[in-house]
């Protein structure tokens, strides 16, 4: 079966889903606190203990993706994904939800390194930053619309975003039924597993853009988690109002990865990437400073336009510059360090928010974000 166009549709959905992980839930993180009685460092836990398993099931998964066919790993991560937020829907206490979004996120652990891994299959050149470009619009409209979907369920009730999950069963169904294999079996017949993905990264180049992508989601997640609760202590959001606010950020992103191939075909990759990490990394800062709902929306839309810019370029850099024979290994510590972005931000963060305020959280960040994007621009020599 010859790779369509309606195929990449097809892994942009999955990367859609993949994203919902998450992006559902932060805006009913304060909504559950009272459910389960909990403090709210707690209830945040649902988001660490499953970006934890995802980042280590990605390199599970990494150590034979080289030597497997690409659906025999994708549609049970799709199975797996829908049928633990069904039983998490059932569930009425949360250690029990823990232990849940732990599986859960060994379904999500091979969806996004699977979808990037086809691409690099498929397609090449500018054609590659294209598909990318997709892939980080189907990103963004889930970063738009799941927030509006989990505060839109949470008014039904706080265990009623889980059900969105289930959506991943059919069409894992499907993509069984009408997805092509991509695998090229003439690159990977001496493919040795994580072991020669690790030894890649003695490469400063792979190894530094896998560290771009701890750094990025890093800063999503100091968005994504902690907005909600300054939108709530300031303003008096509920989980909707909240959702509908972190959307905000997502209408950037799509303008900008809609736009990827022209701006790539006039810069080169690392200064897409460290521009983009200077605009997510100032709005963050500034955020500390915003009492008012207009600036905060501006400062979201710039956020939302430099992690459009950042993760489509740090994406299609990683796939350009992987060897062919250890490609999926190297994806999938790429998308490990991006799920312990994401675990790294709550802890950390939640430390300081716990001592200093949540002004110093978006203080911290923004800094931490401003010299990722100077030491982005100081190296990106090695890349030229």
């Amino acid at each position: 079966m010859q790779f369509k166009p309606y195929h990449l549709s097809f892994l942009a959905a999955t990367a859609f889903f993949a994203m919902a992980g998450g992006a559902i839930l932060a805006p009913v993180l304060p909504q559950m606190v009272g459910p389960l009685g909990r403090m709210p460092h707690e209830v945040a836990q649902l988001m660490t203990v499953y970006t934890i398993s995802t980042a280590i099931f990605s390199l599970v998964i990494g150590h034979f993706v080289d030597r497997v066919n690409r659906k025999t790993i994708l549609v049970p991560c799709l199975v797996l994904n829908g049928l633990m937020g069904l039983l998490s829907f059932f569930a009425t206490d949360l250690e029990t939800l823990l232990v849940l979004r732990f599986v859960q996120g060994v379904g999500i652990a091979g969806m996004m390194s699977l979808v990037m891994l086809v691409i690099g299959d498929v397609y090449e050149g500018l054609d590659r930053v294209h598909s990318m470009g997709r892939i980080s619009m189907a990103i963004a409209i889930g970063s738009v619309t799941a927030p509006l979907i989990g505060g839109g369920l949470a008014t039904v009730g706080w265990n009623y975003p889980f059900l969105f999950y289930v959506l991943s069963l059919p069409f894992s169904l499907l993509m069984w039924m009408l997805l092509p294999e991509t695998k090229n079996n003439s690159h990977h017949e001496t493919a040795r597993g994580l072991g020669e993905a690790l030894r890649a990264l003695k490469d400063i180049r792979i190894a530094y853009t896998v560290f771009l992508s701890f750094a990025i989601f890093f800063l999503l997640f100091s968005i994504i988690v902690y907005i909600p609760f300054m939108l709530k202590d300031i303003f008096g959001f509920a989980a909707k109002e909240a959702g509908l606010v972190l959307s905000i950020q997502g209408i950037a992103i799509i303008l900008v990865a809609s736009t990827i191939k022209r701006i790539a075909s006039k810069f080169s990759l690392p200064v897409l990437i460290g521009s983009g990490l200077f605009l997510m990394a100032t709005s963050i800062f500034l955020i500390s400073f915003s009492v008012q709902l207009p600036v905060l929306f501006l400062l979201l839309l710039v956020f939302g336009a430099g992690f459009g810019l950042t993760q489509t370029s740090t994406d299609t850099q990683i796939i350009q510059i992987a060897p062919l024979r250890s490609k999926g290994g190297v994806l999938s510590i790429y998308n490990t360090m991006k799920y312990l972005g994401q675990s790294a931000a709550p802890i950390t963060l939640g430390i300081i928010l716990l001592y200093f305020g949540l002004q110093a959280v978006f203080i911290l960040s923004g800094i931490f974000g401003l010299l990722v994007a100077v030491t982005t621009f100081m190296v990106r020599s090695r890349f030229e």
